[in-house]
């Protein structure tokens, strides 16, 4: 599940240097007549241009958000499904949600470009674990969970690699289009065993394994409740622990609220960033220590990676 969709639900373009961001130049641009690159939907948005450059742009953008009630908008969704984040998740993920990040997450060229980026993005994750995993020798036969499984695209590649791979995802949806594309992409090869796919919450997964995978799951976690959810996972694995999560920076919360001003008509999940150090304290905690680290950028899609070992 990735990042993106809370952040620019609509077209939002910056104009910033993305290998040094600045947050305090960049231009937000809105035209009438034209359909959002939103990975999220299609809106018509009213004429509005704001170029906010130096100084003044924390200001206006301040003075927006003090405007706008995202949280209350929050609230009101879970109502509507009967519950607090984790429902209102569910309930994304397994209805419109799932069309859009199938889209996302499949190789149709029905995509947009901020979908194809999101894309881009998250292979590019998938690709930095499945190295971060292979650098220490082959998997095969080694015990993976693939925590918040998605439509399986790390899934997959763990099981082509031999790996014993136990999958879940809160979302019904998700779990039966994974074990679709598991089947397609699987089924025939020697010496690979289908993974094990199952609809779980985080919260309720059990057993042993030598490695744990949990990527893009955090950001619907507060770092309030991600401590608890980090010191469950580690207590699935005996060895490895990998994580991906949204950074905390200044600039990514500042695009994270902007988006938060445009909300469109489709129903997100909240959105929570946390920073490096927060997500490693939470692991020193339970007695494990980041080994390796790294970061995945693209232009709408950004995830920091560590793995972690036992202290």
């Amino acid at each position: 599940m990735a990042f993106s969709s809370t952040l620019f639900s609509h077209s939002i373009h910056f104009t910033t240097n993305h290998s040094n961001p600045n947050p305090n130049l960049f231009k937000l641009t809105r035209k009438s007549s034209l359909t959002t690159v939103s990975a999220l939907g299609a809106d018509t948005l009213d004429t509005t241009t704001i170029a906010v450059i130096g100084g003044s742009s924390v200001a206006a953008i301040a003075a927006a958000i003090s405007l706008s009630d995202p949280e209350k908008r929050r609230q009101l969704q879970a109502e509507e499904v009967g519950g607090g984040d984790k429902e209102v998740v569910r309930e994304y993920f397994t209805n419109d949600g799932f069309q859009r990040w199938k889209k996302i997450y499949g190789d149709t060229d029905d995509v947009n470009k901020v979908q194809l980026d999101i894309r881009i993005g998250h292979a590019k994750t998938v690709e930095s674990v499945m190295k971060m995993l292979l650098d220490e020798g082959s998997i095969r036969g080694v015990s993976v969970c693939d925590a918040g499984c998605g439509t399986g695209l790390l899934s997959v590649p763990l099981a082509k690699e031999g790996a014993v791979v136990s999958a879940s995802d809160i979302s019904a949806s998700m779990v039966s289009e994974a074990q679709k594309q598991a089947k397609e992409a699987l089924q025939g090869m020697d010496g690979v065993q289908l993974p094990k796919f199952e609809v779980s919450d985080l919260e309720s997964l059990n057993g042993k394994y030598d490695t744990v995978v949990c990527l893009d799951v955090l950001i619907h976690y507060p770092q309030s409740k991600a401590d608890g959810m980090i010191a469950h996972l580690a207590s699935l694995a005996e060895n490895r622990l990998i994580l991906s999560f949204a950074p905390k920076t200044f600039y990514y919360d500042l695009l994270k609220r902007i988006g938060e001003l445009f909300p469109g008509p489709s129903k997100a999940t909240r959105a929570y960033l946390h920073s490096e150090a927060d997500i490693e304290r939470a692991l020193n905690k339970v007695g494990w220590k980041i080994r390796k680290r790294g970061l995945t950028t693209t232009q709408f899609y950004f995830s920091r990676i560590v793995e972690a070992v036992r202290a």
